[in-house]
């Protein structure tokens, strides 16, 4: 159980990026139509986005330990015994993925923002 690489790393950003984008601009269209006929509070986009990459994460990493882009790569997230993570460690993880400076720490942790503060690792499954 090795750790996953930078290239399949890479390929879960874009994958799940993707997925993510397409949810959050369907929920995001559904949700003016209800703004507009049910004045319902007016959400932005990016609001939507960033419940949309929180949820998404939670859920599938918390039930699945792998997100569908991590299916693709044959990666999964364990904590650093290799196990399954614990619950709020998948929290941190998702959470700390809405920053914009998540990506920026790889340079010093050898790993994002969001696998250190959580403790957890991306391993090939």
């Amino acid at each position: 159980m090795g750790k996953a690489g930078f290239g399949s790393r890479v390929v879960n950003f874009l994958v799940d990026t993707l997925l993510i984008f397409g949810i959050a601009y369907f929920f995001n269209h559904w949700w003016d139509l209800e703004v507009m006929y049910w004045h319902y509070p007016y959400i932005p986009f990016y609001g939507i986005f960033f419940i949309t990459i929180f949820l998404y994460y939670t859920f599938f990493e918390s039930i699945f330990m792998r997100s569908p882009a991590k299916w693709l790569t044959f990666s999964k997230v364990v904590n650093k015994q290799g196990k399954r993570a614990a619950f709020w460690q998948i929290i941190v993880r998702s959470l700390v993925r809405i920053t914009i400076i998540d990506c920026f720490f790889i340079p010093f942790f050898d790993k994002p923002l969001h696998d250190y503060l959580s403790l957890t690792e991306v391993v090939e499954a």
